[in-house]
């Protein structure tokens, strides 16, 4: 198996593991989950050249929102998995420790913080919304999760490296 398809399982898992969490934290904080139907909503405004909403919510709705959101999702996940060859190289492929998993998981918080709630009309870093440290509390715990599920996903993979 070579270190892009390990990569791609590992974004998936670690995107999984994210997910996962977030029907927990459901369950025990009372959170809901996150609805990928608005990030596909938000996506699929910007072929127009809308790129920032005052409440996505309340945006017109898109031609296959959720399938877009939902794939968007997990196409990022792979993304932000790929930092880890990239930037320690195979060796941590071969040998995956917690630090940096964890690491990409804190520092991958930026894209809501930074995009996707401003563009979505929750402020940056959720300013504009009713409890923003609560929301920033869980956003950051659904990322420290996702570098949880990084380590976690590549000690599963790790058995079917052959490099």
């Amino acid at each position: 198996m070579d270190y892009l398809t390990c990569t791609l399982l590992i974004g998936i898992g670690a995107t999984l593991t994210m997910d996962a969490w977030g029907l927990l934290r459901r369950g025990l904080f009372g959170v809901p989950a996150a609805d990928y139907a608005l990030v596909g909503r938000w996506l699929g405004h910007m072929p127009a050249g809308r790129f920032c909403h005052a409440s996505i919510a309340r945006s017109a709705a898109v031609r296959g929102e959720r399938t877009l959101g939902w794939c968007a999702h997990y196409l990022t996940g792979i993304a932000f998995a790929g930092v880890l060859p990239i930037v320690w190289g195979v060796a941590w492929l071969r040998d995956p420790a917690p630090g940096p998993a964890l690491l990409v998981g804190l520092v991958t918080v930026a894209a809501p913080f930074l995009l996707m709630q401003p563009g979505m009309g929750a402020g940056v870093a959720a300013s504009r919304t009713p409890r923003p440290a609560n929301a920033r509390m869980h956003s950051v715990l659904n990322h420290l999760m996702f570098g949880a599920g990084l380590y976690l996903s590549a000690l599963l993979v790790r058995p079917f490296f052959s490099f």
